[in-house]
């Protein structure tokens, strides 16, 4: 009898769950200004958050050693303005230079790319690996085409992310600010609102998702920095042109999940094969032993068993989220599911456990 009436509450409770999603559908005009403030201000918040869980660290062995909070915090402002100007001054103008010749020779680059495949099928290196009645140099053709679409269509969504960028400049150091020198203050907020016989399961599932976040920002930036300086001391050995660009674009796409790594990897192998098809596969071989060393020496240090997520779960989350909130729901989609991960855990350990393990 206590199971039948078990089931029935939760019937009723998903039934009430599923009446309060559809009577907020039809009154979505009501949403609508809060999702369009939500949508300027996430941008803004996610790089405020970022640099939060990375500078904090800083900020806290300062404030230890007896310097007031606010003077570190400006202090670091200060050291992080002169790297920006160090930048300017001595990476920026080759990352530039590198940029612009890219940009000015890429007709060249593909006329030189059709003339490597057409050799190739020439010398009947393809014909042992395609049929005899494929055409590769229209399907590179094609690919490539499509390639370029898929990429504009990215290109205009980062252009549309980035579109508020005065918004951004204006609202992300003054967000970063407040968080650096109150951000421990939010989880006694929240937990204020909490009653007390919850305070102290909701003060450790709040240290726990804190923990976690800073671990994997933290620890994802080591990991993607280590990967890119072995990608580029190889680069630097075969002779890649546009080495520097080429490495600074696979820092910044091995931040997606899983799909990163191959999506950075597409350029450098065009590239290279570009250059040589020898050129080309001692790319891939670079590419191969510095994402190993990631991945097995590097990333198991750095992250330990915490984001001990199995690959078909992060292509599943990587595809939702991507579907959902396009390159947004791509970068936020691990680090949601770890914090739901850890709130079920907490909720299922404080209600559920216990009843359903004596059941």
């Amino acid at each position: 009898m206590a199971k039948h009436n078990r089931f029935i509450r939760w019937c009723i409770s998903i039934i009430l769950v599923l009446v309060i999603i559809y009577l907020g559908s039809r009154v979505n005009f009501i949403f609508k200004p809060i999702l369009s403030l939500f949508s300027m201000i996430i941008v803004p918040l996610m790089l405020s958050g970022f640099f939060y869980y990375l500078l904090r660290p800083l900020v806290n062995v300062m404030e230890r050693r007896k310097v007031n909070r606010t003077l570190s915090i400006l202090l670091i402002y200060l050291v992080f303005a002169l790297i920006m100007v160090g930048f300017c001054l001595w990476v920026w103008p080759s990352l530039r230079t590198q940029l612009i010749n890219l940009v000015e020779n890429a007709p060249t680059l593909f006329t030189a790319l059709s003339k490597q495949v057409e050799e190739l099928e020439h010398n009947g290196f393809l014909s042992s690996f395609l049929p005899q009645d494929s055409n590769p140099l229209s399907k590179l053709t094609e690919y490539l085409n499509k390639g370029f679409t898929v990429l504009t269509e990215y290109l205009s969504g980062l252009f549309v992310f980035f579109s508020n960028f005065a918004i951004v400049l204006i609202t992300f150091p003054i967000l970063l600010f407040y968080m650096l020198k109150e951000g421990g203050k939010f989880g006694e907020q929240v937990v204020s609102f909490i009653p007390k016989r919850f305070r102290v399961d909701a003060n450790a599932a709040l240290a726990d998702i804190d923990h976690m976040l800073s671990s994997f920002i933290v620890g994802r930036v080591i990991v993607n920095v280590a990967l890119g300086v072995l990608m580029y001391v190889g680069f630097l050995i075969i002779d890649l042109p546009y080495a520097l660009l080429l490495t600074v674009v696979a820092i910044i796409l091995n931040f997606i999940p899983f799909i990163g790594s191959f999506l950075s990897s597409v350029p450098i192998v065009i590239i290279g094969f570009i250059e040589s098809p020898s050129t080309a596969i001692w790319s891939v071989v670079i590419i191969t032993i510095a994402q190993q060393i990631q991945d097995n020496l590097i990333a198991p240090y750095v992250f330990g068993k915490q984001l001990d997520i199995h690959p078909l779960t992060t292509i599943i989350l990587v595809l939702v989220g991507g579907d959902i909130a396009g390159i947004l729901g791509i970068l936020l989609i691990i680090p949601i599911y770890m914090i739901l991960k850890i709130v079920y855990r907490r909720v299922y350990e404080l209600f559920f456990k216990q009843q359903w393990e004596n059941a």
